[in-house]
């Protein structure tokens, strides 16, 4: 059997999934955490201005969208370009038990960090039984 590979076409694929395309924008990589009653999300979005960055939420999904504008003076010629251009966007499925009204967002040396706290509902409480003749007694919960 007689295969012909192409190794630009390849790297073409390649360079689409990892930059991603005008229909299909390139995802920005994230890490995330909990500390406390907080759930952290911090974003990579280097060379990004504060005012491109969009953030929505909608029945508990949050959607990130940001744009990275070509940065070449009027006039220049490009001889080569790697870094990454265009609109970028992830989106997060957040769970019921996180506060998405309270949400912070700040954006510092290419980081865009999300703080999410848990809902009161969700935090562990106490419940107070009470039973027969005797008083109420608490019950950790």
């Amino acid at each position: 059997m007689l295969m012909r590979t192409d190794p630009l076409r390849e790297f073409d694929k390649l360079a689409q999934q990892l930059l991603g395309t005008a229909t299909r924008p390139a995802a920005m990589p994230l890490d995330a955490y909990r500390t406390g009653d907080t759930f952290t999300v911090e974003f990579d979005l280097p060379g990004v201005t504060p005012e491109s960055i969009d953030i929505d939420i909608e029945r508990n999904v949050l959607t990130v969208t940001a744009e990275r504008a070509p940065s070449l003076p009027e006039g220049a010629e490009s001889v080569l370009a790697e870094r990454s251009r265009g609109t970028f966007s992830r989106q997060l499925f957040l769970g019921d038990s996180l506060d998405t009204d309270r949400i912070e967002a700040r954006y510092d040396t290419g980081v865009l960090t999300l703080r999410i706290p848990v809902a009161e509902r969700a935090k562990p409480r106490k419940v107070m039984v009470s039973g027969g003749s005797e008083e109420p007694r608490e019950i950790k919960g």
